[in-house]
């Protein structure tokens, strides 16, 4: 028997523009008016060089010089087209954001379109009821896919990655996107689908490497052999679909296999990063999987869980068999990585949103009502919460408050921004607005029990990048250090020779103009070392990285950083 008995007053579909504004108020706060910060500098001075610089660059990504080919080209190409577009009237940083846009987007959507032909199927659809009045499929379709994106908007990985300029952030959508072409292929297999589903292959190869692609792929095939749709045609269209897949990978190998940027081919580099992420499992790599992944994955993990359980006495569903598919050949291809990060855990956000989605139908009224309980108080005390440290770090009271608010920002001089408080504030009204609907009306539609907490997740998203957001460019911007240096640098200085990471290398190439020296490589006058405060000895740094007889230009560090130091030498020698 179905685990799913609902009326059609469950299914009332959540409203365009209401699915559409919590997505914008997801998705801007955090990109307007952000500098980029050490997590995602990096991949913006990918494109910021890109979109700078000539053909080299293009084919060969780097950060001013410092070679960063090992993922793939893709994420950093439409990043740095956003540039060339919109950079002239949004600046560069705002302008690159414009393809995070795009790419949460179309994460979405792609996991909306999932849910609805899924939850269209005979197979998913409630129980019939005695005296009629369930929902008809498209109904019940367009509630679970609003339900699968409120629950891939609630989970508060994708929170933080999602307003990153990271390839890890195109992965993620691009899985979302794969998802969505492998069960139209699954309904209706052929030719066009399969070429579909090799562009998606393509793309995530592009984006970071090919052993996710693989892995889908062969996900694929295994699904279409449970649920014994595998036929003679299945493997000719998996087999189009992976070579569509290699063709697409190849439009960038090929020439930069040929033109050699820079005198050098950047697709060895990617070639070996690939081989890097494989290893074999560990139980520390299991143990930190469940680690990150309890947080990560919340709160769809256990809606999840609940479907599995839920829908095990039925055999063969596409809507449990595909996703569970997919997010066990991931998370083995996690497990596998000798060095995961938390961006890779992105690619099984889709597939487990999926599940969770169709876990929530089966629940009782009481777990939905706890889990609405639950929300509205801890997300309205922690709002509340956020207010007040930032009453108290304006006003000094209460003291202590104001102490922890400010000791992590030592010189900081805080501000009332006042387009930022509407902002705030707004925010902050339409979650009242939000409780007082769901307590006064007591609505019986399905997804109520992750509106509110996806939307006070919002709320205390939009709180911090409003109310806090001057505070944590301050702490996290390397803005300070780059025009420091730009000051003190000569104007006829020509080139830079570094030790800087790539988020230090991007932030100050961006923020001070300065000329990094290119991967072509050569011998610079200038060089700009960063090293630990506690070595106060400049000669000895210098001798370490070879600069042999040279002057200190400058020193400095960000106030908020207690360890790292910048100096800035000039060779006499």
């Amino acid at each position: 028997m179905k685990p799913v008995r609902l009326p059609a007053a469950a299914t009332l579909a959540l409203p365009r523009w209401a699915l559409l504004a919590l997505g914008m108020l997801y998705i801007l706060p955090g990109l307007i008016g952000r500098h980029p910060w050490k997590e995602d500098a990096g991949p913006f001075g990918i494109m910021w060089t890109m979109a700078h610089g000539g053909l080299d660059d293009w084919l060969y990504p780097n950060i001013a010089g410092l070679a960063a080919a090992e993922e793939g080209p893709l994420a950093f190409w439409l990043g740095a087209i956003c540039i060339k577009l919109f950079g002239w009237i949004l600046g560069d940083v705002l302008a690159a954001r414009v393809s995070t846009i795009a790419i949460f987007v179309t994460g979405a959507m792609s996991l909306w379109y999932t849910a609805f032909h899924l939850g269209r199927r005979a197979e998913a659809q409630p129980l019939r009821l005695a005296f009629g009045g369930q929902p008809e499929p498209d109904d019940y379709g367009r509630t679970l896919g609003d339900t699968a994106v409120l629950i891939y908007l609630g989970c508060l990985g994708l929170l933080v990655q999602s307003h990153l300029t990271l390839a890890a952030t195109l992965q993620g959508a691009l899985l979302a996107y794969f998802l969505y072409r492998a069960v139209r292929y699954v309904e209706t297999s052929s030719n066009r689908n399969a070429v579909l589903v090799g562009l998606s292959l393509g793309a995530l190869a592009l984006t970071r490497g090919v052993l996710a692609p693989a892995a889908l792929v062969l996900a694929l095939y295994a699904c279409t052999r449970y649920l014994k749709l595998a036929t003679r045609d299945s493997l000719r269209h998996l087999a189009i679909a992976a070579g569509v897949g290699f063709l697409i990978t190849l439009l960038w190998i090929v020439p930069a296999a040929l033109l050699r940027p820079y005198g050098l081919s950047p697709v060895g580099e990617w070639l070996n990063w690939n081989a890097s992420q494989v290893g074999l499992p560990t139980l520390a790599s299991l143990r930190d999987f469940f680690r990150i992944g309890v947080w990560f994955f919340w709160p769809a993990w256990p809606f999840a869980l609940w479907a599995v359980w839920a829908w095990r006495r039925q055999q063969h569903l596409l809507h449990i068999v595909m996703p569970v598919m997919f997010f066990m050949a991931l998370t083995l291809l996690l497990l596998c990585d000798p060095a995961p990060e938390n961006g890779d855990f992105l690619k099984m956000l889709a597939p487990l949103a999926l599940m969770a989605a169709f876990g929530l139908p089966t629940m009782k009224r009481g777990a939905i009502n706890a889990i609405d309980w639950f929300s509205v108080t801890v997300l309205t005390i922690l709002g509340a919460l956020v207010w007040l440290f930032w009453i108290a770090k304006l006003t000094g009271w209460p003291a202590q408050l104001a102490k922890n608010a400010l000791k992590l920002v030592p010189g900081f001089k805080p501000e009332v921004g006042v387009v930022a408080f509407l902002v705030a504030a707004a925010t902050s009204i339409g979650w009242i607005m939000l409780v007082h609907w769901r307590l006064s009306r007591q609505p019986s539609v399905l997804w109520r029990a992750v509106v509110l907490s996806s939307s006070g997740l919002i709320l205390l998203w939009v709180l911090l990048m409003t109310l806090f957001l001057p505070d944590l460019n301050y702490s996290k911007s390397y803005a300070g250090v780059a025009q420091q240096i730009a000051a003190r640098l000569p104007a006829d200085a020509d080139c830079i020779e570094t030790n800087l990471g790539p988020a230090q290398r991007a932030s100050i190439a961006y923020f001070g103009r300065l000329p990094f020296v290119t991967l072509a490589g050569g011998r610079c006058n200038y060089v700009l070392l960063r090293d630990s405060i506690r070595n106060r000895d400049d000669n000895e740094l210098a001798r370490r990285y070879g600069v042999r007889g040279a002057e200190v230009l400058w020193e400095g560090r960000r106030a908020s950083d207690r360890d790292e130091r910048f100096r800035l030498f000039r060779r006499t020698r």
